[in-house]
């Protein structure tokens, strides 16, 4: 069973940035396609960025793109996301996933899930 626990949330004004990261643990250590989802309250869970394994292959969605970039140390099992001007609109629980099969950009079927951090922008 593989763990993922997120770290980095908190309060941020407008403008500013922060820094989430991902880290995974569990009986079998290799690495795996990981992304980031985020849950604002009242609304569906959203696609944010993913990365394969190797890192060679990224996706972002339009929401985030040029202001949020995604990486991984693969030798810690660890996924960040560096995420630029942010907007009281990207206030939400942000969640890491885990991938076990061949990775598909947001289309992979992710199977592990973390417990989120809470990223509030506010000034």
């Amino acid at each position: 069973q593989v763990q993922l626990v997120e770290s980095g949330g908190g309060l941020v004004q407008p403008g500013g940035s922060l820094k989430l990261s991902c880290a995974a643990s569990g009986p079998t250590l290799s690495p795996y396609p990981m992304a980031w989802f985020r849950q604002a309250p009242g609304k569906e869970r959203e696609f944010l960025t993913s990365m394969s394994w190797s890192g060679g292959s990224t996706d972002y969605a339009d929401s985030v793109k040029g202001r949020f970039t995604i990486s991984r140390d693969s030798a810690k099992n660890t996924v960040y996301l560096q995420m630029n001007s942010l907007k009281p609109d990207d206030t939400a629980v942000y969640i890491c996933a885990a991938a076990v099969g061949p990775y598909s950009g947001r289309r992979t079927p992710y199977t592990y899930w973390g417990q989120g951090t809470q990223v509030t922008v506010s000034s």
